[in-house]
């Protein structure tokens, strides 16, 4: 009996308010032990993020389609007239007009019910290469939380983003954050794979840690490296170089430019006056940060 109340202690939290105790139980998920039984299906949601590209997103859909016919996709639209999107397994939600880049994950993850979230910008396109069983598997078999893939262009360059993340102690008057390319180490068991604090747009993590974390939603335009710091020393981050998704082209000639792609350049790569003050407050302010270093 002792033994089985000592066991339960982790699991029982005392709140003071009411005098009552309460259990706070792990997320429990079924899961089969080989990648090639993985029901990606049951186990994986596909969350992205989604402004005024219709046909990117399609392409991304019929995509997926492909190679994962009933897999969920949850979209955030935050587009100015949207526009709907439907089919089997589809989950559309719409926001108010450019609420933004983190916002936008923000609702899209706390849609997904399955134990694990694959995040996915909506231009990317799946291929026979997007092996999300490895991604799982690994997820699987380590302590991981969060492991990235790459993402090949359509000229061949296929990038991880796969960097180190330190902050050095400062004082009184703050610390310095120092962001290194490369990686720790090989991981054990899977050749391919690294560990890192930052991977890229593309990753599969944990849905209780990723929300966990979360996604600061003053973060409108821009965001990535944010999330990352956020989690140090709460995320066990990898990077595996073998599930590679593939990015759709960016370069178009201006003249043969849709007006839908002309309207969203604008609304994205225009910048508010205050967008710099606002990233410092973010960034530095609230980390406690005096300066930043990378390579």
């Amino acid at each position: 009996m002792t033994e089985r109340i000592l066991a339960l202690l982790p699991h029982i939290r005392r709140d003071f308010a009411d005098g009552r105790s309460r259990r706070t139980l792990p997320a429990i998920f079924h899961s089969t032990a080989e990648a090639s039984y993985y029901n990606i299906s049951a186990l994986v949601t596909i969350a992205s993020k989604t402004f005024m590209r219709y046909d990117k997103l399609q392409d991304l859909i019929d995509s997926i389609r492909q190679y994962y016919p009933t897999v969920t996709i949850v979209i955030a639209d935050d587009s100015e007239h949207p526009k709907p999107v439907t089919g089997p397994h589809i989950e559309h939600y719409i926001m108010p007009f450019g609420k933004g880049w983190f916002a936008g994950r923000n609702l899209a993850v706390s849609q997904v019910s399955t134990k694990y979230v694959l995040w996915v910008d909506d231009d990317f396109i799946f291929t026979a290469s997007t092996k999300l069983e490895k991604m799982v598997d690994i997820l699987e078999k380590t302590t991981l939380d969060l492991v990235g893939g790459a993402v090949r262009e359509v000229t061949g360059y296929t990038a991880t983003y796969r960097h180190t993340i330190s902050v050095e102690e400062g004082g009184t008057e703050g610390d310095c954050l120092h962001v290194r390319q490369g990686h720790h180490h090989i991981i054990k068991g899977f050749p391919n794979c690294v560990v890192a604090d930052a991977v890229i747009n593309f990753f599969m993590g944990r849905t209780d840690k990723v929300r966990q974390v979360g996604f600061n939603p003053r973060l409108a335009r821009r965001g990535h490296l944010e999330f990352f710091i956020d989690g140090l020393g709460s995320l066990h981050i990898g990077s595996c170089s073998d599930v590679i998704v593939g990015h759709a082209s960016k370069i178009r000639l201006p003249w043969s430019k849709t007006e839908a792609e002309k309207a969203y350049e604008q609304f994205r790569y225009s910048s508010p006056n205050d967008n710099g003050k606002l990233y410092n407050e973010i960034f530095y302010f609230n980390n406690r940060f005096k300066c930043m270093t990378s390579n």
